[in-house]
């Protein structure tokens, strides 16, 4: 283990030409603190956690300074937002410090989001508060620990200057981590302005850094294109299963590599609503949580435009064909694990989907009520399942059809449980255990943001001394509002 600063850092993006990004410099914060450090990930990295407190490394996880091999820049892309093409963006408050790697290897970008204005930054001031900076740090950390693909949060650094939205809040940077942060964008801005020998350098550079299989392949953009819609329908599955709502799935906001990218008026379902939308920006509900897997399909067709002048329109099209089959099964297939159900047969959708119907129309808890089934037992009343519905007749007639379905499973009914119960967290980040933290932070607490990132590391676990965070949502959380600004 090593102190941060003596990690030796690249700048592989700097192999792209200077379209691609714009070199810039953090603006500094006045008497920055240590929020929040990430033990499991310095651990990773092969750093020492402590270090990160100290006064040097501070001053580089708030943007205060630089080490000498570092070459910040800030990269440019578009994005169809809210469904309408927005010519150019690019990262307005986030700078690519450059790349390290780890002890297996493997390399990550480092990225500082909240270090100040960039050339991209339109009429925003580059800024990061300490409540949205809270709410990534947690939910990146959260979804790692669900195993699904995110970006990473290693530190959050605060200070008192006054970062203003809808009221004057204070400033934080988030210090997170990713093989890449290239996005959808990062290809459609090139396409649409005509600059097509830049979608070619693009692909070449993502080929060559994380998709090396396919060089030798005779058609490799049409190879990469297809990985990035399988790694995209996997990523929504996941995000369905989980009942996950990211808010903002703009292009802009879809990772190349399959990641959950860009942490902003996300949240995860407390009573099941199928038409849930958790932005109250989004007053059409276009990112609705039943919308997502259409909307992943609708992106990568943004993307698949920008793919022509590098693959043919027919092996496009049968890559986007593939998506919805891919998305289907996959979802399927963790559903299935929800309900412990090892060996598929014909008619499992639809006892999935008559479920959902079911919880839909009783606003049940998602989290709740799958990790109660695994106690499901045939012949019994089921009462914890029961009172989740204000109809139990409902849940009965649902019941009774389930037990007979776990006839056709061969395994005893203990491993079951234990299948279901690492397939079921029950522990997630509701809304209202992020807002109690803040509140708490925004009091010079940091011990719930403390408690909440060590639970959410282990999510399937019991974890006794956690058990107030598997609590379903008071009344109050309700009230609850998240907005793209969050």
């Amino acid at each position: 283990m090593q102190p941060l600063s003596s990690l030796a850092f690249g700048q592989r993006f700097l192999e792209l030409p200077p379209a691609f990004y714009r070199r810039v410099q953090p603006q500094a914060l006045s008497q920055p603190y240590l929020v929040a450090a990430n033990a499991s990930l310095c651990a990773t990295l092969g750093i020492q956690p402590d270090t990160l407190a100290q006064p040097a490394a501070l001053a580089l996880l708030s943007g205060n300074r630089l080490a000498d091999d570092m070459q910040p820049i800030a990269a440019m892309y578009a994005g169809h937002q809210f469904g309408v093409y927005v010519p150019q963006l690019g990262d307005g408050r986030a700078l690519l410090l450059g790349d390290t790697s780890d002890s297996q290897g493997q390399r990550w970008e480092w990225q500082l989001k909240g270090a100040g204005l960039t050339p991209f930054s339109r009429m925003g001031d580059g800024r990061a508060v300490l409540r949205s900076t809270i709410r990534e740090y947690l939910c990146s950390e959260a979804m790692h620990g669900l195993g699904i693909p995110t970006t990473r949060a290693l530190a959050m650094t605060g200070s008192p200057d006054p970062v203003y939205r809808e009221q004057p809040e204070t400033a934080a940077v988030l210090t997170r981590l990713a093989a890449s942060f290239i996005r959808f964008g990062s290809f459609e801005v090139f396409y649409h302005r005509g600059q097509h020998d830049e979608i070619r350098v693009l692909a070449d550079f993502l080929i060559r850094h994380h998709f090396p299989e396919y060089v030798q392949q005779q058609q490799p953009y049409a190879a990469l294109f297809a990985d990035i819609v399988s790694r995209t329908a996997h990523l929504i599955a996941q995000w369905q299963a989980v009942g996950f709502c990211h808010g903002v799935m703009n292009t802009d906001n879809m990772s190349i590599l399959g990641l959950t990218l860009d942490y902003g008026p996300f949240g995860f379902l407390d009573g099941f609503n199928a038409a849930h939308v958790c932005n109250h920006s989004d007053h059409a509900g276009r990112y609705a949580y039943n919308q997502q897997p259409q909307v992943g399909l609708w992106n990568l067709h943004c993307l698949a435009s920008a793919f022509l002048p590098l693959v043919s329109e027919e092996h496009l099209l049968e890559a986007l064909a593939s998506y919805r089959e891919q998305y289907a099964q996959h979802w399927l297939g963790l559903m299935r694990n929800k309900l412990g159900l090892a060996v598929p047969v014909d008619g499992d959708e639809e006892l999935v989907e008559s479920l959902l119907l079911a919880m839909h129309a009783h606003q049940t808890d998602y989290t709740v009520f799958f990790r109660r089934l695994a106690d499901f037992a045939a012949g019994e009343d089921n009462a914890n399942l029961r009172d989740l519905f204000l109809d139990r007749s409902l849940f009965d007639e649902w019941a009774k059809r389930y037990a007979a379905r776990l006839l056709l499973e061969s395994r005893p009914a203990a491993a079951r449980q234990e299948a279901m119960q690492a397939s079921n967290p029950k522990y997630i980040l509701r809304n209202y255990l992020a807002e109690q933290a803040i509140q708490a932070a925004q009091q010079g607490d940091f011990s719930q943001i403390s408690s909440l990132h060590d639970c959410l590391q282990s999510p399937f676990d019991e974890q006794p001394q956690y058990q107030a965070y598997a609590a379903e949502p008071p009344a109050w959380a309700q009230d609850i509002s998240v907005s793209c600004s969050s």
